[in-house]
């Protein structure tokens, strides 16, 4: 991509496979599907970020308690507060490691431009 002057690899929607589901945050809220069901296909791209202790039930109550604070629909930013931002934070829980910093400095780098 070429916009604002600046040569851009692609404008990222992230999400997390885990527990044979991707779990992912738009301006519904969070969601899910079976691995690369979402509207926008199949990832371009699959970035293993490691294996966890957190159980599937912990998980699940993790994610209810994101949708009922942080990660409400009505919250969603495409700059500030978006799938990248949802995807981070849970992978932070999960594996104590962030997503590619390529990705998370993305609307950053488009907004100084």
């Amino acid at each position: 991509f070429l916009l604002t002057g600046k040569q851009l690899e692609g404008i990222w929607h992230t999400a997390i496979i885990i527990y044979e589901d991707e779990f992912f945050y738009g301006s519904t809220g969070i969601s899910s599907c079976p691995p690369g069901g979402t509207l926008l296909g199949p990832p371009d791209a699959v970035v293993d970020l490691g294996s966890t202790e957190v159980t599937e039930e912990i998980f699940l109550e993790y994610l209810t308690a994101l949708g009922e604070s942080m990660f409400r629909g009505e919250s969603y930013n495409l700059f500030d507060h978006n799938c990248n931002t949802f995807s981070n934070e849970v992978a932070q829980f999960l594996t104590g490691k962030k997503i590619p910093s390529y990705i998370t400095d993305l609307p950053s780098e488009i907004l100084s431009t």
